[in-house]
């Protein structure tokens, strides 16, 4: 790091609230180290509108292709002389106190002393960081924003090509996919939008009745796009029940002439009459669907009066959120836990980003779209990788992604759902933006979703039942010793990396145990039946219980 550079019916909760029922550094200044500029408030660029993504679509089939992953012309903020000024002004003592430390950092010579204010550089910077985050609900100077976001304090502590490369990175989700990058996520939690990761929900609603009007009309908004997927997916049932009755009426209606007495028609054949006992079952079917299309019809309507009113609350209001800096305050030291933990107790803690430290690719960096890419590919493998059953129907819904700029190596799952509406709210997993490996680090937090998913889902019969079952069961029998979810990351690591390949790295049962209950995509499954007899078997068995209608 250079040192010349300081330059159905109606939720309680809504009817309660209704009140109804129911290296390339710039020139060195002449003096070695900067002087401390002036921190008073500097104006910058406003970053634009955060798009509105918490709303569920259940009828999404996948991630979309990544058609742009860098922009042509990339934007010149990175090359602001007061970058560093305006991303440290308006924080007050904070601001002088990370600036006086830094300097301290990278004038020391000796390694003990350089070592005592690192330290103090990782503590004062997130304390400094705290105010910009409270800052995210409006609108922010540009530094600031990519500080948040990418932990660029000063550009020059990067190589200029370095530098040409985030400034060509996409800035806007313009994908519309819930992958936030930190000063998203902070504007997200500020506004009410996204419900804080801890579990003070109801403090913070006390606190702040708009935010308690957004989070239900959130949970609202979830019911209705699951009342809605549910009557979709039932009228698609109930049309092709009655395409199959036409079918069979029209083999009814077909004749043939009596031998022997052209103009009489012969008795029905004895396919014919076996159509009569299918038409009645299909019946049966039609009149079931129809019952279950009106039952889902009413949720559908509830579910549409209530986003209606708390709209209309809302609206009363003035439509207006108030920022409720008690909800950042929490969220930021949740952020800070999570950072840590992309880390290791033994990994670089280091928060800004710094040639030093900084070794990734074009295609390392776990930016937006990349990350986006990652979790399409992990899909087309695991295709259930990103589903939960609600209403004894698979519902795809992908998990919120928060990106945070660390050094980290290891993503995770910091909640599997929402506690407060499991049926189709959004998951939270975490990924380091620049670890060595960003496939694996977006592996580990998929891997992690799917374990806690599985065992929120089985309750106290996580040992017994499911994936988590079989899998605890097969680890207490090999005697092992550690992390039981640890053991599962690792081994869906090479699930996805290797035995999809047709490279056998696990042990059969475990290969098993993941063949029935965390399956390959279809494409997957018939490449690796013709690549060993191991996978044929496992395929067989496949047919076999398809066809006793066990699987």
């Amino acid at each position: 790091m250079p040192q010349d550079v300081f330059q159905g019916e109606m939720d309680p909760d809504i009817a309660a609230l209704l009140g109804v029922e129911a290296g390339g550094a710039q020139p060195a200044p002449d003096s070695a180290l900067a002087p401390t500029p002036d921190f008073g408030e500097t104006g910058g660029p406003e970053s634009g509108e955060q798009e509105d993504l918490h709303r569920v679509d259940l009828g999404a089939a996948g991630f979309p292709r990544i058609g742009k992953r860098f922009e042509e012309t990339p934007h010149d903020f990175f090359n602001d002389p007061n970058y560093y000024k305006a991303a440290l002004s308006g924080e007050g003592e904070a601001s002088r106190k990370i600036h006086v430390v830094l300097q301290k950092y990278l004038a020391a010579k000796d390694p003990k002393d350089r070592s005592v204010f690192r330290q103090q550089v990782i503590v004062q910077f997130w304390n400094f960081l705290l105010g910009v985050a409270k800052k995210t609900p409006g609108n922010i100077p540009a530094a600031k924003k990519y500080l948040l976001r990418f932990g660029m304090l000063h550009p020059t502590f990067i190589s200029a090509e370095t530098r040409t490369l985030f400034a060509k990175i996409v800035v806007e989700n313009e994908l519309n996919q819930p992958v936030y990058y930190m000063d998203e996520w902070f504007r997200g939690v500020g506004t009410g939008i996204i419900r804080v990761s801890t579990t003070d929900e109801v403090k913070v609603a006390r606190n702040n009745n708009a935010v308690r009007m957004q989070q239900l009309l959130e949970k609202a908004l979830g019911k209705l796009d699951g009342a809605k997927t549910l009557l979709k997916t039932k009228d698609q049932e109930r049309l092709n029940l009655e395409k199959m009755l036409q079918e069979r009426i029209n083999i009814i209606f077909e004749h043939f002439p009596l031998a022997g007495l052209e103009d009489i028609n012969a008795c029905y054949s004895e396919s014919q009459k076996k159509t009569f006992g299918e038409i009645m079952e299909v019946i049966k079917g039609l009149l079931k669907a129809d019952r279950e299309l009106e039952l889902y019809a009413r949720d559908y309507r509830q579910a549409e009066t209530d986003v209606q009113g708390l709209q209309e609350k809302i609206d009363e209001e003035g439509g207006a959120v108030m920022v409720d800096l008690a909800a950042i305050d929490s969220e930021f030291d949740t952020v800070r836990q999570m950072a840590k933990m992309t880390v290791g107790r033994q990994g670089n803690h280091f928060p800004i980003l710094s040639g030093e430290y900084f070794h990734c690719g074009p295609h390392d960096i776990g930016y937006r779209e990349n990350v986006i890419s990652l979790l399409g590919r992990i899909e087309s493998i695991d295709p259930e990788a990103y589903c939960r059953v609600y209403k004894n129907r698979l519902n795809r819904i992908a998990p919120y992604v928060i990106l945070l700029p660390t050094y980290g190596d290891t993503g995770f799952c910091w909640e599997p759902f929402d506690r407060f509406n499991r049926a189709t709210s959004r998951g939270r997993i975490v990924v380091p933006m620049y670890p060595k490996n960003l496939y694996a680090a977006v592996l580990s937090a998929v891997a992690d979703l799917r374990w806690q998913a599985a065992k929120e889902k089985a309750s106290y019969y996580w040992m017994e039942e499911g994936i988590t079952g079989h899998y605890y069961q097969w680890f207490a029998a090999q005697k092992l010793k550690g992390d039981v979810k640890e053991f599962f990351i690792q081994d869906y690591i090479l699930w996805m990396t290797k035995e999809a390949e047709g490279i056998q790295k696990l042990d059969k049962e475990i290969r098993g145990i993941f063949w029935r209950y965390m399956p390959f995509s279809r494409e997957v499954k018939e490449k690796l039946r013709n690549r060993s007899y191991v996978y044929q078997e496992l395929y067989q068995r496949d047919l076999n219980r398809a066809m006793s209608d066990g699987y």
